[in-house]
């Protein structure tokens, strides 16, 4: 099968979307395809792609307004031309916005049908950093994946979002976790006491330091006696996050093993925003046998198994995950058997796994395109 991924994001890129069409693309491979990415150019220039698994086109593009390390591409026919020159038999749309509506007008011209994957609430974004326009964002969230012969969603909790909003052709497809990088076996003692020299709880955040995630609610835990918060990620709250987390000790971006060792090293996870359709995040920390705090909206709602391997909490509450993190740190005993249960809920949910499914979901999409004779 010849797939073209368009995606917003991709590596060396540190996100979800980025994330999600690397493992994409690498399974795609593993199983004998043939991908092809097209994605935003970065600011590093050439060489960014050395190591993708596939032939990567870069679109020119332009650092977002306020969040530089974000970029949005310029418009292009290279977007066309790279369907057109792989022969795909199907086009991937990674959260489309910009480059994916391109990608969904090319495939349409090209009679190619085209898999639009829902990963990003615009509609929350949009909240965020404008105070309203839920309503407009929904339009164009609902006119994108409209043109798609298939949108899937990552979780139930976005289905239904998108199913209320009039997105037709909807169907579940999770996120994979890398269940060998991420495992309790990686927890670092010395790692703890560099982080914790005084042996105290290791409660941590991992991911884009950005107002969505309203990380500031980490407050109230990071006030606790004898807790010690670790805040991993880049972004654009960073400078105020310092002022509003005194004590917290913040790692900027970490990646790959040394990543998976501060998992591991953790005694609670917690994540704070209440706009993910999916959340990686905790997924990884539950691989790593940790226990995790999560607002009880969005993707989470499908991980955390309350009272079982971790606690939902009301979104936007600082009170609820205070205490849940309290009630954690406080009873090492519920900590272990919530991270015992934790990792066991994850373990067949491997990157493998979930891209045969996405095969299958690009096979019944072929299936119902009307063979056109030559």
């Amino acid at each position: 099968m010849r797939v073209v991924i368009v995606t917003e994001s991709f590596p060396p890129d540190v996100n979800g979307v980025a994330h999600c069409a690397l493992q994409t693309a690498r399974h795609l491979v593993e199983r004998g395809h043939a991908p092809v990415v097209v994605a935003p150019a970065t600011a590093a220039g050439d060489g960014t792609d050395v190591l993708a698994p596939c032939p990567v086109v870069r679109i020119p593009s332009l650092p977002l307004p306020g969040y530089p390390q974000v970029r949005v591409a310029l418009p292009s026919r290279r977007v066309a031309a790279a369907i057109a020159a792989h022969r795909a038999d199907i086009v991937h749309l990674a959260s489309p916005f910009v480059l994916g509506v391109r990608g969904m007008a090319a495939a349409g011209r090209l009679g190619i049908p085209a898999v639009a994957v829902y990963q990003t609430d615009l509609a929350g974004y949009a909240r965020t950093y404008m105070g309203a326009g839920e309503a407009t964002a929904w339009r164009r969230i609902r006119s994108v994946h409209a043109a798609a012969d298939l949108t899937l969603a990552p979780s139930g909790a976005a289905l239904r979002d998108l199913e209320a909003h009039g997105v037709p052709r909807v169907r579940l497809w999770p996120r994979g976790v890398d269940t060998d990088r991420f495992r309790p076996s990686h927890r670092d003692d010395g790692l703890r006491r560099e982080l914790a020299p005084g042996g105290e709880p290791i409660v941590g955040y991992v991911g884009r330091l950005a107002p969505e995630k309203q990380v500031e609610l980490l407050a109230g835990a990071c006030s606790l006696d004898g807790v010690r918060l670790v805040v991993v990620g880049d972004g654009p709250s960073l400078p105020g996050l310092g002022q509003a987390l005194p004590g917290a000790v913040f790692l900027g971006r970490r990646t790959g093993g040394e990543l998976a060792r501060i998992f591991a090293s953790l005694d609670v996870f917690v994540h704070t925003g209440p706009y993910e359709t999916f959340c990686q995040t905790v997924q990884e920390a539950m691989a790593s046998g940790v226990p995790v705090v999560a607002p009880a909206a969005g993707g989470p709602l499908d991980l955390v198994a309350h009272g079982r391997t971790g606690l939902l909490v009301p979104p936007r509450d600082a009170t609820a995950v205070r205490d849940a993190v309290r009630a954690l740190v406080a009873d090492p005993g519920i900590r272990a058997e919530y991270g015992a249960e934790a990792r066991r809920a994850v373990e067949g949910r491997t990157w493998a796994a979930v891209g045969d499914q996405l095969i299958g979901h690009y096979t019944d999409v072929l299936a119902r395109r009307p063979v056109v004779a030559a």
